[in-house]
């Protein structure tokens, strides 16, 4: 739970980013995004491996798996499904009420 805790905290340094901005960052920079660009399917998809398997995998040393978890959080919240900013689906419901304590976001203001 601890883990959980630390994990939303570290978040908060992009709540006030737009979300749009946190999708193009993704897009942009995420390892994932690398492993499609040359158009061919990645070595690892075929392999039978659980989520978490996946997510240490494909997340490993990606420079944006905040920005990756924070707009998973902010656009799928209950309905998450696969992997995002390293964590699988069960990992992000469980870190998803720590998240939500800590405040509101860029795009709650005014509404």
């Amino acid at each position: 739970m601890n883990e959980l805790i630390e994990t939303a905290w570290r978040l908060d340094r992009l709540r006030w980013v737009p979300t749009d901005v946190l999708g193009d960052i993704v897009m942009d920079q995420g390892a994932c995004m690398d492993a499609y660009a040359a158009g061919e399917q990645p070595d690892w998809l075929g392999l039978e491996q659980t989520d978490r398997e996946l997510a240490a995998r494909l997340c490993a040393g990606c420079p944006v798996k905040d920005q990756c978890l924070e707009f998973e959080l902010r656009t799928a919240g209950e309905d998450t499904v696969g992997v995002w900013g390293a964590l699988d689906q069960d990992d992000r419901r469980a870190l998803l009420p720590y998240w939500r304590q800590r405040g509101e976001r860029a795009e709650e203001v005014g509404q």
